[in-house]
């Protein structure tokens, strides 16, 4: 177990992102890290295994690369998965699941494919001992993956379980709540440091202003949850208790405060207490109010990181919406208005902030009327999103407002 090939999948446009945070991890780097499509491939022992699920905040889950075989039909996938180890990993008195993704395969049925790695896999027990263990598709103990490209077949199993966004702290949500490897993605892009202020005037259930105030408190986001490999036949108890001690005593306070603030009280006491389960209280403030009359939170000039409501999940920060169920929403034919007057607001109050926001509206820059200064591709689930950086500086306000006035005349 001290050669692993393990490949972490992330969120695409994450990925060199996450070759970052795995090298500041691990310190591994040249052919022992690589960057491909959608994650990276790492070579590495069991215990950085472990440790890459403890303290991954942008990978969705930590794979095990067993097998990379070509396939021409079903039947190649058989033979692939009946000649791996798998009573090397777990018992035949654990469950399993299998799970199948492909790029341009040839094969039909994904479903079926699937069905041929599941019979090998039992097959290949009952022929060793008589017995097969259980398939549970919902709670199983062991997921094993495949993919399937053009050509090729490549069999994982997974150390995490649960995908690692879940941190374990997030029990109060909105509607379409960012995920954590997300918000998490948006802070390492921004290149902010915790040494200067982080504002999330959006902050929805708290999930950026949340994740930001750990980092600060370099706290491991995958200290409160379970981890697949705990039920891995390869698990070393000792070693993981040693790897969460660490983790443990290595927090501190924050050097300075986080915020966050939302138009929803209601959504303000969620974000307060996901921070408090996730041991952050103490280091980030929420507040209620309108973003588009909120003033800055510190008298120092710091970071805004919002990802501003849109398409299905328009429910707005501001004035510019609508109360719909009780909630405050943003009509979409209104939604331009909402963000001209942030930007607004941002120009007279903000100067020497900088904002960046994420968005699938790659026009949002000329409807805000802010010209950015740098655009990073990246995806929020199948929405194809950009998050653009506006840098707020002392007197755009008066020659916007100049601007403004000259295309009225």
């Amino acid at each position: 177990m001290s050669n692993l090939q393990l490949f972490l999948p992330c969120a695409a446009g994450v990925e060199d992102l996450l070759a970052d945070e795995v090298h500041g991890l691990t310190g591994l780097s040249g052919d022992d890290l690589l960057v491909g499509r959608a994650g990276v491939v790492v070579r590495a022992s069991w215990r950085e295994a472990m440790r890459l699920n403890l303290h991954s905040r942008l990978a969705q889950r930590v794979l095990v690369q067993l097998s990379h075989t070509p396939y021409r039909e079903e039947t190649d996938l058989y033979e692939a998965a009946a000649a791996v180890a798998w009573e090397a990993w777990f018992s035949v008195r654990q469950s399993f699941k299998v799970e199948l993704t492909s790029q341009h395969s040839p094969l039909k049925s994904l479903n079926f494919a699937a069905l041929k790695i599941k019979d090998a896999v039992a097959d290949r027990f009952r022929s060793r001992g008589g017995e097969r263990p259980d398939v549970d598709t919902q709670r199983p103990d062991v997921r094993v993956f495949g993919h399937l490209t053009s050509t090729h077949c490549t069999l994982y199993i997974d150390t995490s379980g649960e995908p690692l966004f879940k941190r374990g702290w997030r029990e109060d949500k909105g509607e379409a709540p960012l995920k954590e490897t997300l918000a998490a993605a948006m802070i390492a892009a921004s290149g902010w440091r915790a040494d200067k202020p982080l504002y999330d005037p959006c902050c929805g259930s708290g999930t950026i202003a949340i994740e930001a105030a750990q980092i600060a408190c370099n706290i491991a986001p995958g200290l409160r949850r379970r981890f697949a490999f705990e039920q891995l036949l390869p698990h070393q108890a000792q070693v993981w208790t040693q790897l969460e001690e660490e983790a443990r005593a290595a927090g501190r306070a924050a050097p300075v405060p986080v915020f966050g603030s939302d138009v929803a009280f209601r959504m303000v006491d969620f974000a307060q207490r996901n921070a408090e389960r996730a041991g952050v209280a103490q280091s980030v403030q929420f507040r209620g109010g309108d973003a588009l009359q909120r003033m800055p939170p510190s008298d120092t000039p710091g970071v805004m990181l919002l990802n501003p409501p849109y398409g299905e999940r328009i429910e707005t920060a501001g004035v510019a919406g609508r109360v719909q169920r009780g909630r405050e929403r943003a009509q979409v034919e209104g939604a331009g208005d909402f963000f001209v007057q942030l930007a607004a607001h941002w120009k007279k109050h903000y100067a020497g902030w900088t904002a960046w926001v994420l968005t699938p509206d790659l026009k949002l820059p000329s409807r805000m009327r802010l010209k950015e200064s740098r655009r990073v591709p990246m995806w929020n689930g199948p929405i194809e999103c950009r998050l653009f950086r506006f840098d707020m500086v002392a007197g755009s306000a008066r020659a916007a407002d100049k601007g403004d006035a000259t295309a009225g005349a």
